[in-house]
Formats: C-alpha cells, sequence, structure tokens
C-alpha cells in the first residue's frame, strides 16, 4: 500500500469513514450496499481496529479477548455475507476458577440457572426473575440503578453469586458495579441467549473476507491515511476531511476513531457550544487492558479438555473493580486457541488479558517500562502453571501488550480498550444535532462495546447517514 501521499482519491465522496474498526467497517459497508461512494481511511496498516491480530514468524496472536454473543451471527450474515457468518462457532467450555468456586459452564442461561440453584443454593424464582430484568433492559430504562444495586435486589450479600455473574463482563466491555445496572444487563442478557462465540479461522481470517466484501461493494479503501480533520463550514455543517495536504470533499463523515478525540482533536473544542463543550469533557473515558501472547510448540500441544476454551482465574478472595485494574494483579482471563479452531495456526496458542488502568503505565522510564513487561509475562506464566505445571518448557515465543501497545497501534486515548463510560453513548448520537453530518461509530457506552456492539452501532450509524443524504 502506497503512502497517504501517493495515494489518489475522488474529489467527493457521499461519505468518509474515519477508522477501520468493525463500526467503521460494517458502517462503510451498509452504505456502499446502499449504493453511496464511500472512502474508508485507516492510519493503521491494516484494518481491524483492536478486532486485530499480528505475526511473529509463523506464529499468529489473535489481540483482546474475543468472545461475543450469538446475535453477531445474524448480524454477521444480514451486513457482511454468509462466509463470515457461517465461520462462528460456540465455544462451550468456559472456567472458573478462584478462591469462592471453581467450575465449568456453557455460559447460557439454562446452564447458569442450573448452576445457581443447584451449586450456589439460590432460589428458582429469584434466578428466573434477575434473568427476565435483564432481558428486558433498554437503554430508555432507569439509569439510576447500578449493577451493584441489582444484584443486591436478587442475591443479597451473595459476593459469590455476583462474581460469577460479574466478572466475565467485566473482562468483556469494563463494566464496574457502580455503572448503571442497564449497561449490564443488556450486555449479560446478550450472552446468556446462547453462550459465548468466536471466530474460528482467526481474526485475520474474518478480516480478510471482510475487506474483499467492502472491496466487492465499491468502498474506496485507504490504509496508512491518517485524517488531520474534519472541515466544517460556517453555517455547522460537514464539508469534508483534510488528508495529507488536502481536502477531500463529503457531506457525511463517520468517524470511528475515540469519541473524545473526534471531538477535541479531529474537530476542535472551538467548533462546539459552551454547554457541548462541558457536557463532552464530563464523559469518561473506560480502562485499558494489558495481555501476554504466548506460543507453545508445535510438538507439545494442551489438550482442550485440560483447561477448556475461556479460563477466568483469581486469587483474589472477592469481585472488586479495583483490584482487576491493579498493577498487583490476582485476576487474568486465558484464551486457549486450539489447532482444531484455528486450522492454520499449526499449534496452540495462548492469551492472557487483565484490565488495566492506563496511569500506570504512562510516564514510566524505559527501563521501568522493559522491566513493567517482563514482570507482566512472568506473573502471566506463573499463574498459567497451575494448570499446565509444564508450560515454561513448551513455550516457543511470549511477548506482552500495555495500554501504551494500544494507544500505539489505535491512536484511542488513553489506550481506552472499550472507548468511554455508559454517558458516552448520548453525547456520540448528539453530534449530527450539533454540526450537520457528522456521525460517531466508535465503542461507547459499554453497551455499544465489543464485537457485536461495535458491528451493530455501524450498521445504526450508516442508516442515520443514509437517511441524511436522502434529505439532500
Amino acid at each position: 500500500m502506497p503512502s497517504v501521499a501517493r495515494q489518489s482519491f475522488r474529489n467527493r465522496y457521499d461519505a468518509v469513514v474515519i477508522g477501520g474498526g468493525l463500526g467503521g467497517m460494517t458502517a462503510a459497508n451498509v452504505l456502499a450496499r446502499a449504493g453511496r461512494r464511500v472512502l474508508l481511511a485507516e492510519q493503521h496498516f491494516k484494518l481491524g481496529g483492536l478486532a486485530t491480530w499480528f505475526k511473529r514468524g509463523q506464529r499468529v496472536f489473535d489481540v483482546s479477548l474475543h468472545g461475543f454473543p450469538v446475535g453477531m451471527i445474524k448480524s454477521c450474515r444480514r451486513y457482511w455475507n454468509a462466509e463470515i457468518a457461517d465461520s462462528i462457532v460456540q465455544l462451550k467450555d468456559i472456567r472458573f476458577d478462584n478462591p469462592m468456586f471453581s467450575l465449568s459452564t456453557t455460559f447460557d442461561r439454562t446452564d447458569f440457572t442450573r448452576l445457581l440453584v443447584e451449586r450456589f443454593q439460590v432460589k428458582p424464582e429469584a434466578v428466573e426473575e434477575f434473568f427476565d430484568v435483564a432481558r428486558r433492559m433498554n437503554f430508555y430504562d432507569d439509569q439510576s440503578l447500578t449493577a451493584g444495586q441489582l444484584f443486591e435486589r436478587y442475591f443479597p450479600g451473595r459476593e459469590d453469586v455476583v462474581r460469577l455473574l460479574m466478572e466475565p463482563i467485566t473482562y468483556a466491555n469494563g463494566s464496574t458495579l457502580e455503572d448503571p445496572a442497564l449497561s449490564y444487563g443488556i450486555v449479560f442478557s446478550n450472552f446468556m441467549s446462547k453462550g459465548v462465540y468466536t471466530f474460528r479461522d482467526g481474526t485475520e481470517d474474518l478480516i480478510l473476507l471482510m475487506q474483499k466484501e467492502l472491496e466487492k461493494n465499491g468502498v474506496d479503501l485507504r490504509l496508512r491515511c491518517p485524517v488531520d480533520k474534519i472541515v466544517i463550514g460556517k453555517h455547522k455543517q460537514v464539508e469534508g476531511v483534510s488528508l495529507a495536504g488536502r481536502t477531500i470533499k463529503t457531506k457525511a463523515v463517520v468517524s470511528n476513531a475515540n469519541l473524545l478525540g473526534t471531538i477535541f482533536n479531529l474537530v476542535g473544542e472551538e467548533l462546539w457550544s459552551k454547554d457541548f463543550v462541558e457536557q463532552a469533557r464530563a464523559v469518561r473515558l473506560n480502562n485499558s487492558s494489558t495481555q501476554v501472547y504466548m506460543a507453545l510448540k508445535p510438538e507439545t500441544p494442551i489438550e482442550r479438555g485440560q483447561c477448556g476454551d475461556l479460563l477466568f482465574c483469581s486469587t483474589a478472595p472477592a469481585f472488586r473493580t479495583e483490584a482487576l485494574l491493579s498493577r498487583d494483579i490476582t485476576s487474568r482471563t486465558f484464551s486457549f486457541y486450539y489447532p482444531d479452531t484455528r486450522p492454520g495456526l499449526g499449534r496452540c496458542a495462548i492469551v492472557a488479558s487483565t484490565n488495566a488502568n492506563y496511569d500506570d503505565w504512562a510516564g514510566l522510564s524505559k527501563e521501568d517500562y522493559a522491566a513493567g513487561k517482563r514482570d507482566l509475562i512472568d506473573g502471566a506464566v506463573a499463574s498459567l502453571e497451575k494448570y499446565i505445571p509444564d508450560v515454561r518448557q513448551r513455550l516457543d515465543f511470549v511477548e506482552a501488550a500495555t495500554p501504551l501497545t494500544f494507544e500505539r497501534y489505535t491512536r484511542h486515548i488513553a489506550g481506552a480498550s472499550f472507548g468511554t463510560k455508559f454517558e458516552g453513548l448520548a453525547v456520540s448520537r448528539d453530534l449530527p444535532e450539533r454540526i450537520a453530518g457528522l456521525y460517531h461509530a466508535g465503542s461507547v457506552g459499554i453497551i455499544m462495546s465489543g464485537w457485536l456492539g461495535a458491528v451493530n452501532y455501524g450498521v445504526i450509524v450508516a442508516n442515520d447517514v443514509d437517511a441524511f443524504l436522502m434529505r439532500g
């Protein structure tokens, strides 16, 4: 792919999408299918955003924790193609191991009901009512009720039940007990429909299939193509984007960048009203992550029954949000990748994920940062030895990523893995009311984060853009 300065562009597009994460790609695809001329400009050298991968020799690693609800199949079939949808498979062995309990589950409503009633001795009517309430939650519900208050209502004093129900969702989208209950309930009930799913052949194949679909539908794809500014006219309407020293004209822009980066960097504070700036400044970024990527030697595979597909393990005595974010790591999620679900892998790979605070890593000296990464790796391997005692002898390659890694490659402010907290969704949806033709489809509001949330938000915003363009 040539440098941005050498790339050719149309003088005008119906819509420009800034950023090629799942939300941006889906928005571009939906608009192109509707007959719109679309430019998709991605600053990185490949598409995917945080739904991505990297290679080290013959080793391939998926970045981030790749589990999503069954609804991803329907969304991919409808807004992408059947080949993508048919490559989505269920992860059937989800494990928990902590001082409160150790168990395995298929992570769906039927099995969770069985566990809560038989293992945790919760009354069946309380379990059923909890699931029904979570399933009925939507964006327009009462936002004052917190997730912690919801649990206390149905499972008073049961920290073990809270841990079972809350910990996986915290890893999935950064939810805390202090966040609105509906932001937890919507995501939880999506998973409870039929369990956890992933893309069978790896993220690299998924993004390749999506890229082919975008090209087939006529999207003008440009990699290594950072947008410097969104050009706004004197009547507060989108006129184009500035990149590589030139202006590309368009009536509509979909930013798949970080919400605060879109408002204050791509547009600029001076172009917003004082009240909107105050509202945007009040939006909190979500947390970041750390990850350790481990490849096993081809001749030393592990059996699926030994560790399962996902393992939520912890030495912490109870579930605490601050403990999950601490540099003193006590809780990790291990994702296991086997050759049968990754035919091109040729070996087993393991990714250890933890939530993290950006400020704990930013500002470190070069030496302290390197030492922090070594500690991150050593801690992950030591934790894994409980489940694979000889894992150190089996390892072929190990690498680590920190919040600074995610910031570097995605340009997310503070390396935010899940965009913004819940209040960001209202600000994101308000952009076109403030500047005509400006839309945002990034990860916001917890319920619009993760793979399924990103895809569906891209669809929602694409339909808004198409309606806007139809109005002329």
